[in-house]
């Protein structure tokens, strides 16, 4: 029986919305853009702290050389992503619109040069021989980070807590931002090393068991996943219902395990580490190819995008780069961003250089980018009813206005996941995420100040 017939699809049950999907690129193949001339290559691109550089200035570097350490056990290595001349580290605006320290690198005349013992065939190599630790310091040395956009260092989620045991690993295929379809590409092109990636995450963390979670609106993957991990002992896909935000940690532990990560609590405190499929070839390349994380798919698109796109791109290339590759600006863009529509944020240079954590680059036309004009609340509980973590965001919104900020943390403002459903079900307009990411900005800083 094909895996499209069957009817075990679940969800998460509390809030969710349904926005149009605009999957643009969902049919286009994965394209390796050449290597830009020159890369900017930011040293916080990970959540914790910034990697500390090991290159100098007029030093000569190649693809996958470590150029910047992990600064401490939350923070992750930065490899050069072309081979050339480190010509300064500088500051450089990036996604957050911010300035922030980063490496730039010119390209050498003398072509390509790769670091020694960086396999780049395109040999499966299924065979896992290292043994767990081994297995997490590869992972670590590679720099690799959650490439779902979170960005937390991969080994660090690997390292379980003491007192904590990890049953079950969840590889996360769900991609349920509208537009967004790099993760789709990959499971379809990539799919034999997305599973022994998954294996080598299951080996690490001392599981049996994982379960790889696809919205049914990717029939193609799910059954391509399904093929592959037909004779793989303790591997299974799951085809999900179209609900965002179906892709975040704590929904998508709901949904196929039933299993409620507490206020406050992290997913191994219900026996489960998640892991995007990005992550999971990440980590095949670093572990199986001796590949650091020095390229990633990036989404192109738009609605009026000439050619929205899946792009292999390196780390540092400048977004404008990207955007030529698939045809250029259209004449009435009126913002463009980083990520996709629901939670990703407006680019104000399209100078700013691809990150570890760049899943998408959406043009949206001038239409589609203005605010609509703010009204008042009319109690009408939209904003309650989709919230998918059980919070009340115009409560949260009005708290945070009026600088309450210890009942905003009452309020439970820490477990919101940012997912800007509130937002888009609003019928007055109301900024309420805009207020909510405020409020836990603040909320955190008193929390910081009062631990130490």
């Amino acid at each position: 029986m094909s895996l499209l017939t069957i009817n075990n699809v679940k969800t998460f049950p509390k809030g969710g919305i349904h926005p149009a999907d605009h999957k643009l690129s969902a049919g286009v193949p994965i394209k390796k853009l050449d290597p830009p001339a020159q890369v900017a290559i930011p040293l916080s691109q990970h959540i914790g702290a910034p990697a500390t550089p090991v290159v100098e200035k007029r030093e000569k570097v190649k693809v996958g050389q470590l150029i910047a350490k992990g600064n401490g056990f939350v923070s992750a290595n930065i490899h050069a992503t072309i081979s050339g001349i480190v010509t300064k580290v500088d500051k450089v605006i990036d996604s957050t619109g911010y300035k922030r320290d980063a490496i730039i690198i010119k390209a050498g005349r003398e072509g390509e040069e790769w670091a020694d013992g960086i396999d780049l065939s395109d040999d499966l190599i299924t065979e896992i021989t290292l043994e767990r630790e081994d297995i997490i310091k590869k992972i670590a040395d590679a720099g690799i980070v959650g490439m779902g956009g979170a960005t937390f260092p991969s080994h660090v989620k690997l390292s379980v807590p003491k007192g904590r045991t990890a049953e079950y690993l969840i590889i996360n295929g769900v991609e349920c931002e509208p537009y967004l379809t790099a993760d789709h590409r990959l499971m379809l092109e990539k799919g034999a090393e997305i599973i022994v990636g998954a294996r080598l995450l299951m080996r690490a963390l001392g599981v049996e068991k994982a379960i790889i979670g696809i919205e049914k609106n990717k029939p193609d993957a799910i059954e391509k996943m399904a093929e592959l991990t037909a004779n793989e002992k303790g591997i299974t896909v799951q085809p999900l219902k179209v609900q965002y935000p179906q892709g975040g940690e704590k929904q998508l532990i709901k949904a196929v395990l039933n299993r409620e990560v507490p206020s406050g609590g992290l997913p191994i405190d219900v026996g489960v580490v998640v892991h995007n499929v990005g992550t999971a070839f990440a980590v095949y390349e670093a572990v199986q190819k001796n590949k650091p994380l020095v390229e990633r798919v990036v989404t192109v698109t738009g609605k009026d995008v000439k050619n929205p796109s899946n792009f292999l791109v390196r780390i540092g290339t400048p977004v404008m780069q990207l955007i030529d590759a698939a045809g250029g600006i259209p004449e009435h863009t009126g913002k463009v961003v980083s990520g996709g529509p629901m939670m990703g944020k407006a680019l104000n240079s399209l100078d700013v250089p691809v990150a570890k954590g760049t899943s998408g680059i959406l043009l949206i036309p001038n239409e589609e980018a203005k605010r609509g004009e703010i009204k008042p609340c009319i109690r009408c509980t939209k904003c309650v009813q989709v919230c998918p973590m059980g919070l009340e965001p115009y409560l949260l919104m009005t708290l945070t206005q009026k600088e309450m900020y210890e009942e905003v943390e009452k309020e439970k403002t820490m477990d919101c996941i940012e997912c800007g459903s509130c937002s888009f079900i609003c019928p007055s307009d109301r900024p309420l995420l805009d207020y909510i990411r405020l409020g836990k900005r603040t909320v955190a800083s008193l929390i910081r100040e009062r631990n130490n």
